[in-house]
């Protein structure tokens, strides 16, 4: 079944680049984009106060009572979420540079992974 929403298709091309990250063993890759689809997934939840306010709505007899629609995201805000994620790893990896060339490297291909993925979101 197609991807119908923005963020469905951008977390079917992150769980194929995660399955592919665990196929080569690439721990660094896969916990980038586990990190994606987490940031996603926490942008499309509403507010607990909405939340609320939908709940009492629901009578408590019925299936998925304590299911709350989760925002649609659009295409833009899905980009954006992405671009955060590689942005914060650069600026974490450039203050890492000195003290922990290592350590930055490793945030520097995180970034990379996640980045591969925006690239064919994009395309």
């Amino acid at each position: 079944m197609p991807a119908t929403h923005p963020a469905d298709a951008a977390r079917t091309q992150l769980r194929a680049g995660l399955r592919d990250a665990m196929v080569a063993r690439d721990r660094t890759a896969a916990t980038a984009l586990r990190g994606a689809i987490a940031a996603i997934d926490n942008a499309e939840a509403v507010p607990a106060s909405s939340a609320a306010v939908a709940l009492e709505a629901v009578p408590v007899t019925a299936a998925g009572a304590n299911d709350v629609p989760r925002r649609d995201l659009s295409g833009t805000e899905v980009r954006d979420i992405l671009q955060a994620e590689i942005d914060e790893r650069q600026a974490a990896a450039t203050e890492y540079d000195g003290l922990h060339p290592d350590r930055a490297a490793q945030i520097r291909a995180e970034a990379e992974a996640i980045e591969q993925v925006l690239v064919a979101y994009n395309s």
